[in-house]
């Protein structure tokens, strides 16, 4: 087998016999993305929806149900109250009142939470504020997708390019129609979440495809389908030891960081599966449909 004269010392997987299959599985979970943020949208945090934000600390357990009764009285509309890190404490979070004076007055709200403990913080995102974040988290994103788009196209082809920026897309949209499924707050810190998604898996599959492309100047005759199938291979271990020693900090941090960074923790572990799934399996097949340049001794600059 020619992978076996490739690869001596490295797995000898044939990762694009799977190709069938794991295209239908990422076609499926992107489409099953689409339906979810269609049909249920993103549960908005504070940030995005606008609204307030009410953190209470007590020195025994709070009873949420008792929480609840007792602010219902106020009208307060769309009311979400939750556990925050331990059984004593909560959070409170308060839609955007809709009212002559926009700023509304917070005194009946901490008031009656005062009953329950102390007010440790309290913030509040006007809906104005709101819609600007909204935007210019989009924004963000489609900047980061298009330079790297630009980056991959001036060290390599525009067929890498291509394969690059749809296995980004590809990881946003599934870390995306997972937060939408399952209705986790979608925060500013997911945005952030996001952005580190992409440099990850950008630089993942920047790996892979160094590889390929250094293998393509070696085996210039080596038929296609064994020299990526060989370069994924020789870049398995590297891939492997990498997202494992980044799960083990991610997942530190998801069970001992605390509830503030939980939802960035936790896109930050989807993204980094589905990131090393997507360089192994999408981006580097995604070259043997699209074809790439066979002789590169002659591009000395890259």
């Amino acid at each position: 087998m020619k992978t076996l004269k490739l690869v001596k010392k490295n797995t000898t997987i044939e990762f694009l016999k799977l190709r069938k299959i794991t295209t239908l599985l990422s076609f499926s979970l992107c489409l099953f993305s689409f339906v979810s943020f269609l049909f249920f949208s993103l549960n908005f945090g504070i940030d995005f929806k606008g609204g307030t934000l009410i953190e209470v600390k007590s020195s025994s357990e709070i009873n949420i149900g008792k929480v609840r009764s007792s602010l219902s009285s106020l009208n307060l509309g769309d009311l979400q109250i939750q556990n925050f890190g331990s059984k004593s404490n909560i959070l409170v979070r308060v839609e955007s009142q809709k009212s002559k004076n926009n700023s509304t007055s917070l005194a009946p709200i901490t008031n009656e939470l005062k009953t329950f403990g102390d007010i440790q913080r309290v913030e509040v995102v006007g809906p104005k504020i709101s819609s600007e974040l909204i935007q210019k988290g989009i924004t963000a994103i489609i900047i980061a997708v298009g330079l790297m788009l630009f980056y991959i196209w001036l060290r390599f082809e525009w067929q890498f390019s291509m394969g690059a920026v749809l296995a980004l897309l590809h990881d946003v949209i599934i870390t995306i129609g997972i937060f939408s499924f399952f209705q986790i707050e979608f925060n500013l810190s997911i945005i952030a979440a996001l952005l580190t998604i992409i440099g990850y898996s950008m630089n993942d599959t920047v790996v892979v495809y160094d590889r390929i492309r250094e293998n393509l100047r070696k085996y210039k005759k080596l038929d296609l389908y064994e020299l990526i199938n060989s370069s994924i291979n020789q870049t398995l271990s590297r891939t492997v030891l990498t997202s494992l020693t980044t799960l083990i900090a991610l997942f530190s941090l998801y069970f001992l960081g605390g509830e503030v960074i939980k939802g960035f923790t936790l896109a930050m572990i989807i993204g980094v599966f589905v990131g090393t799934y997507s360089s192994t399996f999408i981006a580097s097949q995604l070259l043997l449909y699209l074809g790439v340049k066979r002789d590169w001794s002659k591009n000395n600059n890259n």
